[in-house]
Formats: C-alpha cells, structure tokens, sequence
C-alpha cells in the first residue's frame, strides 16, 4: 500500500503540511478525523459525547485498517491514533510513518486563540498530554520531522526522504 502516515501533537501541521505532500506526490489526503466524522456523521466530540472515549477509539481503528488497506494516500492521524499499538502495528507493516516533532511551546503559539481545540483551555492538562504522547509518536514513526519549518518545508522534507526509500 505504501501511503504516508503523518503523526504527532495536535497542531503540529499534520493536515496542513499533509495536503501540500498530496498534492506535490500527486497521492490523495485524507484527514484521519475527518474520514471518521463522515463515516459515523457525527462530530469527534459528539462521538466522545454520545457514545464515549472507548467506542471512538474502535472507530478510529477501523479507520486505520481500513485507510491501510487503500493506496497511494497521504494521511493525517489523529492525535492520538498512533499512541495506540494496534494502529501504530497496522500502519508499520505496509506505510511509511512520519512523526512531525514541533516543541510544545511553539504548537502553544500556533493554537492561540483557537477555541477549537478543547484540549488546550487548560495549559498543564495540554502540556501533561504532550509528554504522554510524545514516546508513542517516535517509537510509531519510521521517521522524525523537525517541524519548526513552513508546511511548504515540511513537506518537502517529507517528500525528499519518500522519494529516496
């Protein structure tokens, strides 16, 4: 299958970064989150609302089974898909992950003012997140990204070490 499997903190670029790589690869993207609110037509936080943490985490592993299975994709996982063995495993055996590692107080400066993200209205929950996942993103990834740069840079960076594999 061979996609490109882009994972990290909450604004660190996965989606934005990830359009741009599509279309420089001429491969389609697709939002990890976004493929799940489709599919269940429901927000992620009416999911979590209605049917609990639990019940999304299976719909976020049928996503990654399903998205692997496919070809030819840049993907933007969630936050916290890859923080899970089951689907950091799915993704390894046939993708290339990317982990783009942006310090946690530069993803504080890209998020301010974003009232979207209801992970970051308390600053030391946000930051205690961010040392829980951080691990699962390098010991996940293929590759790490430093991604202090543009998106423009990052995907080109990504690019350069997928065109060379």
């Amino acid at each position: 299958m061979n996609n490109i499997i882009l994972c990290g903190f909450m604004g660190c670029g996965k989606s934005t970064a990830g359009q741009i790589l599509a279309d420089d690869l001429s491969k389609r993207f697709i939002d990890m989150d976004t493929y799940i609110q489709d599919r269940e037509k429901l927000t992620i936080s009416e999911i979590f609302d209605r049917y609990g943490e639990e019940y999304f985490r299976d719909k976020e592993h049928e996503a990654c089974k399903e998205l692997s299975d496919m070809s030819d994709l840049v993907i933007a996982s969630g936050g916290g898909a890859l923080t899970f063995r089951r689907n950091a495993d799915i993704f390894r055996k046939n993708d290339t992950v990317f982990f783009i590692d942006v310090p946690l107080d530069e993803i504080k400066k890209r998020l301010k003012g974003d009232n979207t993200r209801p992970l970051f209205k308390d600053e030391k929950k946000a930051a205690a997140l961010y040392d829980k996942r951080y691990n699962f993103y390098t010991e996940a990834s293929d590759y790490i990204i430093k991604g202090i740069h543009t998106p423009e840079e990052t995907a080109a960076l990504i690019g350069d070490i997928y065109k060379n594999l």
